[in-house]
């Protein structure tokens, strides 16, 4: 049995700034505050740029839902 997954794609329903981190828990399948903590810690151990510009690219990238 082949399961199949939703596209990624921004989140209307969990969107706080853009819905990047709503999207990817949705795609996922975890918790939105689980992903969102996740990235803030990522974000504040790679000094923060790095996370800053993944996101906007990915909101640049990622359609809307």
């Amino acid at each position: 049995m082949t399961e199949t997954r939703n596209p990624l794609r921004r989140s209307r329903r969990h969107s706080l700034i853009a819905g990047v981190c709503g999207g990817l828990a949705e795609w996922l399948g975890w918790d939105v505050t689980l992903v969102r903590i996740l990235y803030v810690i990522v974000s504040i151990v790679s000094a923060g740029f790095p996370g800053i510009l993944a996101y906007i690219i990915l909101w640049v990238v990622m359609p809307k839902d």
